[in-house]
């Protein structure tokens, strides 16, 4: 790679970790507008069809729990190739089952190759940021991600007024493809090899015990996971409450859910740079406005409510998340550099694990009752805030962030400094 070429390569890279976080939430739901068709052509119960978001969700943070560890032993860029290519041979395998049962097994192959991007993306960020710099970047990284989680669904439902479920996992493998090309070009190894793990799986089991020692680290991740539920809860019920309650088309309900992305990138963005002022404080208002949210949907369950204060409920639901996001991230990841990789598998893992479970329990009572979203979204944000409560505000905030640093692949190529 000549000079000129890696110092382009330099530049795109914060943008291409940026990119590579859209594999999770991209894959999970921009068929939601499609799913009740997709039920209905498989034949599915309400119940198994929305196993196919908690297969996916279940691959996400096995796929991350993996990549993590051999990504801190074999460095970033070869494990994120393999993932990305496997990524686009699952999204085509998807679009070609004929049965919900081979949907159902293609999701979770499909998510576990799609964690790749999400952990590596967290990990090589560590490689190269350190400080507010790092803040930043993760607060960067809750826009991108929960902007294509809440555009998934618009972009779903524009692209399924002109094909079918089917035509839209063709479509994420071609997202895939072209993720691919730029990391193929862009994408320089960001942990060097002299700063990689040894030792195999008895090293990867010990650095597991270590970050679950840490209590500040392990009420992080649960903080995230409990309110990732409440996320993923969201996302996989809301197209059913939309549609079958409230009667919204696809196209309708993409629409409305196309309002919740713009707050949603804003409340990011303005958590990256609370973040900088205040880790406990930002994570508190997050909590905070995400039980908010979920109290209005409960509300929603018990008696009819316009479909108003539906929508503003999921909005708030979803934009606290985005708010608790940066913080979290930061104060689980900050003091463990030499295992980055590992320790982003293991929130990712949470985060997308936690979803998977709670996921079903949203159509629990069928297709035309907000109850069990209410109950499940309330719960999980009850569970994030005892985390916080119990396990981080007693704890001593890692004050490593106050350093605001950003460190270069090469250390001294100044094409990569903000």
């Amino acid at each position: 790679m000549t000079a000129s070429t890696r110092s382009l390569a330099h530049r795109i890279l914060p943008t291409l970790l940026l990119l590579l976080t859209v594999f999770g939430p991209i894959s999970m739901d921009l068929y939601l507008p499609a799913l009740p068709a997709l039920t209905q052509e498989l034949s599915a119960a309400t119940s198994v069809a929305q196993l196919t978001v908690t297969a996916c969700l279940i691959g996400l943070a096995a796929g991350q729990l993996i990549a993590g560890p051999l990504s801190d032993r074999y460095g970033r860029r070869g494990i994120l190739l393999i993932g990305i290519i496997a990524y686009i041979g699952t999204s085509l395998l998807c679009a070609a089952s004929p049965s919900i049962e081979l949907l159902i097994a293609a999701r979770l192959v499909q998510g576990l190759t799609g964690g790749v991007g999400i952990v590596i993306a967290q990990a090589a960020g560590r490689d190269v940021y350190t400080g507010g710099a790092l803040i930043r970047f993760y607060g960067r990284l809750t826009v991108v991600g929960g902007f294509a989680a809440i555009v998934g669904p618009l972009l779903g439902g524009l692209l399924n007024s002109v094909t079918d479920w089917r035509g839209l996992f063709i479509f994420l493998a071609m997202i895939g493809a072209a993720i691919l090309v730029i990391t193929l070009l862009a994408f320089e190894e960001t942990l060097p090899s002299d700063s990689r793990t040894t030792g195999g799986l008895g090293r990867t089991l010990h650095d597991f015990r270590v970050l679950l020692s840490d209590r500040v680290f392990l009420g992080a991740i649960l903080n995230q996971g409990f309110l990732y539920a409440a996320l993923f809860a969201y996302l996989s019920g809301a197209t059913f409450v939309l549609q079958d309650v409230y009667g919204l088309s696809p196209l309708d309900y993409a629409l409305a859910f196309g309002a919740n992305s713009a707050g949603f990138m804003v409340l990011g963005f303005v958590a990256g740079r609370t973040s900088e002022r205040s880790l406990r404080g930002t994570l508190i208002a997050g909590i905070a406005v995400t039980a908010v949210g979920a109290l209005g949907l409960l509300a929603a369950g018990l008696t009819r409510m316009p479909l108003g204060v539906v929508l503003v409920s999921l909005f708030l639901l979803a934009g606290g998340v985005a708010v608790t996001s940066p913080p979290a991230t930061t104060i689980a990841l900050v003091e463990y550099p030499d295992i980055a990789g590992t320790a982003s598998s293991l929130l990712g893992m949470v985060r997308f694990g936690f979803g998977g479970v709670a996921a079903p329990f949203v159509g629990i009572a069928g297709a035309a009752s907000i109850l069990p979203l209410g109950l499940v979204t309330v719960v999980s944000v009850v569970l994030s805030a005892l985390a916080f409560v119990l396990l981080i505000r007693p704890a001593q905030i890692p004050r490593r962030v106050e350093s605001e640093t950003f460190i270069t692949i090469h250390r001294k190529d100044p094409s990569c400094a903000e």
